[in-house]
């Protein structure tokens, strides 16, 4: 830890004293724009038509058009965020082919994604997730406090299928790529009030703009949600399910010349509020938004973060040293109702303190026909997790957790070689080396001190991991408008310790890394400003694959044992479309479709005491067969200066098993969307509904011991209805 502490702001000086000489020897050029600047500054074609779509996902130092980029990509700007009326990246969820982005609903805002069919089951922060979440090129380590609200996006980029090698954890799923407004130099303010069902109501600012002209400009963005919850409890008739969250992002910007950049920016989030409502399967039917707790849960969440940027042009094959020094605590606490019904047979708390240090030093240049991209990666975390569990109508208090210090190394090269015109050959490496020290106590009585996070640890352990994961790809452009693409990579994903072990026999870990081949095939495609088509196959192997079995285990609730649990191999079909008519027209639809199977089996997954056909007759679990959809929207100008907008949209997906042992079932549901838009000036007022269908949808189905049929299932929202005022100068 001190050695890490030392390391930030070593990292963050020797950032700038690289920069210096460099600064001082480069000769003067105009600086290529950021992503978000690049995006903010594509402005709509005034005879209609697509706009562009730009990216950061290959770290060229530069913002690139997403279909010039040879990776399976869906990318939402500010505009279409708005558009969406997105208020977490779970409110993407349907909008993205072979793709789920929600909560597994244990603890309010613990994301659970999964893509391609790979994804965690577990709200365990011992276990890495196969799906990485990076905001302003910085991984979150935990997946606790990361589906926070969207609001000061500059766009969100859902990268599909591993990431082995530019990005700084590797991920085996995909990554997702969140980017805020940067400070910008010409004032500008973004403010938005609304009300939705619930009653929610919230607001938000962004006020950004020159300090120093052309030197120094600073942004900050508030925002404030009080949500007094979408569902109404049985048990008191009492409103459940609400939060408050107060959110504050300042931001600065130092140009002082063409070539040199430095961006700082700081975050501080904090939401209190509700556990999850949720229902029990064996009281409620499957299409139910009962709920019926006699306990209400609680969330106390707090975040701060702090992110130094650097960015200097060079003269050396004209490019560009990006430098990101971040560090980032958590801290999470949270309670939960976890037999969902109005007797105490197991009601849970856990405690979450995380901290983290990250440091990203990269290149990026041209030489020629070559672009080279290079760069070092150090990240280091520590952990600290207590949980217990309140069982038999109180009767009994059991508790458990861990403690884990971990740090990771990385060193990454790609080259893209312009063959011909035409033809790209792109080769490139990285190198991971990770290690986690641990101690855990498992659950029992007297294990730990839920409030100090102490724990009377009987187990301790450490390991490191390495890998090596290549990446080799073709890219043909036979015209501005087209391109194919193929590509072979793999991915890493180091193993770990099970924090929540209940059996104090069977030994926390560690289980071991799993590792995966995917190839990728793919058509990019666009018709001038009239239709966009992108299309991609794949294919994965996926060796070793961590799992969280889980069974029920009277009185406790469920056991959870990580393990290697198959060999399992994974292919599918994707595909979206963009397409403008006439002037004013949008249509967009997406589809995706997924198949996979175990290839060898490890462990017995349906606990009948024998790996049998039974076993591989299993479905993957969160691998939902087939999702697709589509939108309608048209904008008008109705006088010269009042427009109007109308969207409406149905994206749906097919149900997938919660668990390996398919006893939990996630339910199948069609989004549907729609909202109507008036504007005048820089003033906006819009209606809006969501999941107008009234879907009921959850993002665990936890079979439990108490009774027949019962279950932990956390609900999300059903059919909401809102309205906004928007502000835009």
């Amino acid at each position: 830890m001190r050695y890490s502490r030392t390391l930030l702001g070593g990292g963050s000086l020797a950032a700038l004293l690289i920069a210096a000489p460099l600064h001082a020897q480069t000769a003067a050029s105009e600086r290529t724009p950021t992503a978000a600047e690049a995006q903010a500054e594509t402005p709509s074609d005034d005879k209609g038509g697509l706009s562009d779509i730009v990216v950061t996902a290959t770290k060229r130092g530069q913002a690139q058009n997403v279909q010039d980029v040879p990776i399976a990509i869906t990318a939402f700007g500010s505009d279409q965020l708005d558009a969406l009326h997105a208020r977490s990246i779970a409110s993407l969820s349907y909008n993205v082919p072979n793709a789920s982005l929600e909560s597994v609903g244990t603890t309010p805002g613990y994301a659970n994604f999964s893509i391609r069919g790979l994804g965690i089951n577990s709200s365990i922060p011992s276990i890495d997730p196969t799906v990485g979440v990076f905001v302003d090129g910085v991984y979150l380590g935990v997946s606790a406090g990361v589906l926070f609200d969207t609001f000061d996006l500059a766009g969100v980029e859902v990268l599909r299928g591993p990431q082995g090698l530019l990005f700084g954890r590797n991920v085996t799923g995909g990554a997702v790529v969140l980017r805020t407004t940067t400070p910008s130099n010409v004032f500008h303010v973004d403010a938005k009030a609304g009300l939705s069902t619930g009653l929610e109501k919230r607001a938000s600012i962004s006020v950004s703009g020159p300090v120093i002209e052309d030197k120094l400009s600073a942004k900050l963005a508030v925002y404030y949600n009080d949500d007094a919850g979408w569902f109404r409890n049985d048990f008191d008739g009492r409103k459940i399910g609400g939060s408050e969250t107060l959110i504050v992002r300042p931001a600065l910007r130092f140009t002082p010349a063409d070539d040199f950049e430095l961006i700082l920016r700081y975050e501080h989030g904090r939401i209190r509020g509700d556990g999850p409502a949720s229902t029990n399967h064996g009281l409620f039917p499957r299409d139910s938004f009962r709920v019926n707790q006699n306990f209400r849960g609680f969330i106390r969440s707090d975040w701060d973060q702090g992110i130094a940027e650097v960015n200097v042009d060079v003269a050396f094959g004209d490019g560009k040293i990006t430098n990101i020094a971040a560090v980032r605590a958590l801290s999470n606490d949270a309670a939960t109702d976890v037999d969902a019904s109005p007797v105490t047979a197991l009601h849970s708390r856990n405690n979450t303190e995380q901290w983290q240090f990250s440091n990203e030093l990269r290149y990026a240049g041209t030489f020629g026909r070559f672009d080279v991209t290079s760069g070092l990666f150090y990240f280091d975390q520590d952990i600290k997790y207590a949980e217990s569990r309140l069982l038999s109508g109180g009767a009994l208090l059991v508790s458990g957790g861990g403690r884990q210090e971990q740090d990771t190394i990385g060193i990454f090269t790609t080259v893209d070689w312009r063959v011909l015109d035409t033809v790209t050959l792109s080769v490139g490496a990285r190198y991971s080396t990770e290690s986690k020290a641990v101690q855990v106590r498992s659950i029992g009585v007297g294990g730990c001190n839920l409030d100090t996070i102490n724990c009377s640890y009987n187990f301790s352990d450490s390991k490191r991991w390495n890998g090596f994961t290549p990446r080799v790809g073709v890219q043909y452009k036979p015209t501005d408008d087209t391109m194919l693409y193929a590509s072979f990579s793999q991915g890493f994903r180091s193993g770990g310790y099970n924090f929540r072990n209940l059996n104090p026999n069977v030994a926390p870990g560690p289980f071991d890394q799993e590792r995966q081949d995917a190839y990728e095939l793919g058509l990019k495609q666009q018709f001038g400003r009239v239709a966009r088509i992108n299309v991609a196959g794949f294919y994965n192997k996926i060796d070793g694959t961590q799992r969280e079995f889980q069974a029920p285990f009277p009185p406790f609730g469920n056991f959870q044992v990580i393990t290697n649990a198959a060999d399992v191999s994974i292919k599918g079909l994707e595909g979206e479309l963009t397409l403008t008519p006439v002037r004013g027209l949008t249509i967009s639809a997406q589809v995706g479709y997924t198949d996979g199977q175990y290839d060898k089996i490890l462990f017995d997954l349906n606990a009948d005491g024998v790996i049998d056909d039974r076993d591989f007759r299993l479905k993957l679990p969160r691998l939902s067969p087939w999702s697709y959809g589509g939108s309608i929207a048209y904008e008008t100008r109705v006088t010269d200066d009042v427009s109007a907008d109308a969207r409406v949209g149905a994206n749906h997906r097919d149900a997938a098993f919660y668990n390996d042992q398919n006893t939990g079932l996630l339910n199948a549901a069609t989004m549907v969307d729609a909202s109507i838009g008036v504007s005048r000036g820089a003033m906006r007022l819009s209606v809006y509904g969501a999941n107008l269908l009234n879907e009921a949808t959850f993002g665990t189905e936890a079979p439990l011991p108490f009774f027949p049929g019962s279950t932990f299932s956390p609900l999300s929202k059903g059919r909401v209805y809102g309205v906004e005022v928007g502000y835009k100068f």
